[in-house]
């Protein structure tokens, strides 16, 4: 294929073809235009709705699960928590491998459709005599399924942008999903939800309760319908190479042979594979910064469970409308300074976040009275049996002990971390996440160039899904064994190692048209 080299870049998309491209470049109409950008926006819908019917169901998974299955303890619902992830990790290859043959339509429409029928099974665990908690663990698992198509619509998004445009609609793309995590869980639904009340109302005929917890997953099924009304009535297929021209979709039309070759053209490997590593360990940090906040404030503040769900949810609400901000904001920045150096500064703003949080000083928490049995107690971290009667607290009694356990070794000899430490850290790690989420799908997407994405982006999205599953659980034995100390700078020491790795390869981070031999330069 023909470059005109960097000054092509700047050309409009209905600018004249060269004549070695004539046979095989399509000038862009108007009509076409406006057909793609319908696409890729119901798209950016199709995100949000999928992260609202998720997150409006999170909020009501413990009480339900408690009420339905009093069996169930909370290292179940961990289990439940995390099927949801190995769902997606699970189905994201699947259905990118089936985009890159078939019509996008098609994967998505039906992986929707698993959500809706998952939802609808979520709203009748309460039916069988008994096992209730797995029918609750296959619903969320399946729920998960469905969100594999996360991967379709990164794919179709990623080939249906020119490069200029690509950063922009990831960060339209993310900046969606996050407002549907923000909208899910807040409290205009939740309210809404708990007016409705434990006992709801019963259609007897199809043996349905509609009370607080099966309202949220209808609502999430009912949205899925009218997605999969939207994609079916404004979805089409659309494809443009790197420069913004038109082309035919190589992953089921009959493309020109010479396009192919090219779409098949080696892709850099190194770079694929260190971007996914890269991925993982950001969504590693996140989900552990998210799993942890709500213990760690309660250890740290003698916060109440009620306290801690209600100021965490604020927290991380306000920290959802920064990730909107940042991806607003990061559409211009990188215009400017490059989608590498916005990665890294990313990693380097979450490492200053974690730094921040480091437990320092002399001050220490309260501990928890009802923990205690003796007056003298072993600090397992200096071999001593010392007595702290000095830092008893008694909390409020009617709604338990608070403060840091005593069996937590370390809550006697590590300094808290101050109410201060733990919101500028929030703001900060706020700011950096969705820097490195954003950046490493708009480089990835790049780095494959015009080959169909689909199966590359399952990958990508199943490493997000794994760091999901594995950060809550690395973070939950690290912060109960070793305390937050010991597990934030092991946090800070992979951080550090994930910013040597992009520097090493650093200069490999390059669009596929923009490699050595390839005749564009990255701008």
């Amino acid at each position: 294929m023909a470059v005109h080299g960097a000054t092509d870049e700047k050309q409009p998309l209905l600018g004249e073809r060269g004549p070695e491209s004539e046979q095989r470049d399509v000038i862009e109409t108007e009509e076409h235009r406006r057909s793609r950008w319908q696409s890729i926006r119901i798209l950016y819908l199709t995100m949000f709705l999928s992260s609202v019917g998720f997150s409006i169901v999170i909020m009501s998974v413990w009480p339900y699960l408690q009420k339905i299955d009093p069996t169930a303890d909370a290292s179940f619902l961990g289990w439940i928590i995390a099927s949801y992830s190995l769902g997606q990790m699970v189905a994201s290859p699947l259905f990118g491998l089936w985009s890159n043959y078939r019509p996008r339509k098609e994967p998505l429409v039906i992986s929707i459709f698993i959500s809706v029928a998952a939802n609808c099974l979520y709203a009748y665990v309460h039916v069988p005599p008994s096992h209730n908690k797995y029918y609750m663990l296959v619903a969320r698992a399946l729920v998960g399924f469905g969100a594999g198509n996360v991967a379709v619509v990164r794919s179709y998004i990623a080939g249906a942008t020119s490069l200029q445009e690509r950063t922009s609609a990831m960060a339209n793309t993310s900046a969606s999903q996050a407002l549907g995590f923000i909208l899910g869980p807040g409290r205009l639904f939740q309210t809404c939800f708990a007016l409705i009340g434990e006992k709801g109302v019963t259609w007897q005929t199809i043996d349905l309760q509609v009370n607080m917890y099966t309202a949220p997953v209808l609502l999430g099924a009912l949205l899925g319908v009218v997605n999969i009304v939207l994609i079916f009535a404004v979805l089409r297929e659309h494809r443009v190479d790197d420069s913004g021209r038109q082309c035919k979709s190589v992953n089921f039309e009959e493309a020109n042979p010479e396009e192919v070759h090219d779409a098949q053209g080696s892709i850099d490997q190194v770079a694929v594979i260190t971007t996914n590593i890269l991925f993982f360990i950001i969504l590693f940090i996140f989900a552990l910064f998210e799993t942890i906040a709500t213990p760690l404030t309660m250890d740290m503040y003698a916060w109440t469970r009620e306290q801690a769900v209600l100021y965490n949810g604020i927290i991380l609400a306000a920290l959802g409308v920064e990730a909107v901000i940042v991806f607003m904001g990061i559409k211009i920045l990188s215009k400017r300074t490059g989608e590498r150096m916005l990665l890294l500064g990313g990693f380097i703003i979450v490492f200053i976040g974690f730094f921040i949080l480091l437990p320092w000083g002399n001050q220490f928490p309260k501990i928890q009275w009802e923990d205690l049995h003796n007056n003298t107690i072993s600090d397992t971290s200096s071999g001593e049996r010392v007595t702290y009667f000095w830092k008893l607290s008694a909390g409020n009694s009617s709604e338990g002990p608070t403060g840091c356990p005593v069996k937590q070794s370390w809550c006697l000899s590590t300094p808290m971390i101050h109410l201060a430490q733990f919101l500028v850290a929030a703001v900060l790690i706020g700011m950096g996440y969705p820097t490195c989420n954003v950046m490493s799908y708009t480089l990835y997407s790049k780095i494959l160039g015009p080959k169909p994405q689909g199966v590359y982006m399952g990958w990508l999205t199943a490493s997000g899904s794994g760091a999901r599953i594995l950060g809550p659980v690395f973070v939950s034995q690290a912060y109960t064994d070793l305390g937050p100390r010991w597990s934030f700078s092991l946090v800070c020491g992979i951080l550090l190692l994930a910013v040597a790795l992009l520097g090493a390869v650093y200069r490999r981070l390059v669009p596929f048209t923009g490699r050595p031999g390839r005749g564009q330069e990255e701008t």
